[in-house]
């Protein structure tokens, strides 16, 4: 640790910080070490001066596993985020320059609400491509793709065996009920349902599942967009399938509470087309680095690495 030029609070190395991350990560101090090619004596050493210069313990050492304190809770959230901005940095002034354009689609529900993340990390460290968003439904980005319109696209699938084989895993949450809080469209039969159109993942999963249950449902409301689905909810005139991350008040879960299937997962791929030139690849790479992200920092799953090949429905 160092002074900070002002003669204030010490400064975090990112040396430290990056031990500190591999510990939180691996659960022992010893594969730690050899992620960060350092021996674990030295490790320690590095944890022990962290712990002095923070004047809190960060680990609980119980027997050959440790785990993180509270205090260390709180420190490993800003020490992703300042590891992440240092590589960015120097990734800035040392990686080759790119340029060019870049043609990315979505569903409408993922670019609003991972996509500003995504769009803004790519930006900081490759300031000369230009990105051509395209906002629709699974099956059509897909097929965007095959004509070449896109470079790379988030695409929507369920768990389960695959129809294609089109590319990786990035995300995977589960796939709820939602309805309206305190409301009653679930209790009635037909049951009224907010669906997104045929081709969608979550319809088809949401009808298998009541179906195979043996309640009687109806298509009520369709919207290519979950702001459209919503708006149904929130008026108490149906029910939809909706990811466990969108469940905010006034919307709840309803699933076994209220007698309904469970949907399981739901996965995020990225597909991406042949020979992608390296702009396209840089996004791709900074797509799988950001939902790895944003679900180490949520109850939601990323993949380990190597980031495993699936099939988009």
């Amino acid at each position: 640790m160092t002074k900070s030029e002002t003669g204030g609070l010490p400064l975090l190395e990112n040396d430290v910080l990056r031990t500190f991350v591999a510990i939180a990560e691996t659960g022992s101090f010893a594969r730690a070490a050899k992620t960060v090619f350092r021996t674990p004596s030295a490790v320690s050493m590095q944890i022990r001066k962290l712990e002095d210069t923070l004047g809190r313990p960060v680990f609980v050492r119980d027997g050959r596993s440790v785990r993180l304190t509270t205090e260390g809770e709180a420190l490993l959230g800003y020490a992703r985020r300042m590891l992440r901005l240092s590589d960015e940095a120097v990734g800035l002034f040392r990686a080759p320059a790119v340029e060019g354009i870049v043609c990315i689609g979505t569903p409408d529900d993922f670019g609003t609400r991972f996509l500003p993340n995504i769009l803004s990390r790519f930006a900081r460290t490759h300031p000369g491509v230009d990105v051509d968003v395209t906002l629709d439904m699974s099956n059509a980005l897909l097929g965007r793709l095959d004509r070449g319109a896109l470079d790379l696209t988030l695409v929507t699938s369920a768990c389960g065996p695959a129809a294609l084989d089109r590319g990786q895993i990035v995300y995977t949450e589960p796939l709820v009920w939602a309805g309206l809080e305190c409301g009653c469209a679930y209790e009635q039969r037909p049951m009224p349902l907010a669906l997104a159109p045929k081709g969608c993942a979550w319809r088809s999963t949401a009808l298998a599942s009541l179906d195979k249950a043996g309640i009687a449902s109806r298509t009520a409301y369709t919207s290519p967009h979950c702001a459209g689905q919503m708006a149904a909810i929130y008026a108490d005139l149906a029910i939809a399938p909706f990811p466990e991350s969108l469940i905010e008040k006034p919307l709840e879960r309803l699933d076994d509470r209220r007698g309904l299937p469970a949907l399981g997962d739901y996965h995020i791929v990225l597909a991406k087309r042949p020979n992608l030139g390296p702009a396209a690849e840089a996004l791709a790479r900074h797509v799988v680095e950001s939902f790895r992200d944003i679900a180490r920092g949520g109850h939601t799953k990323a993949p380990a690495d190597p980031v495993s090949d699936v099939a988009a429905e």
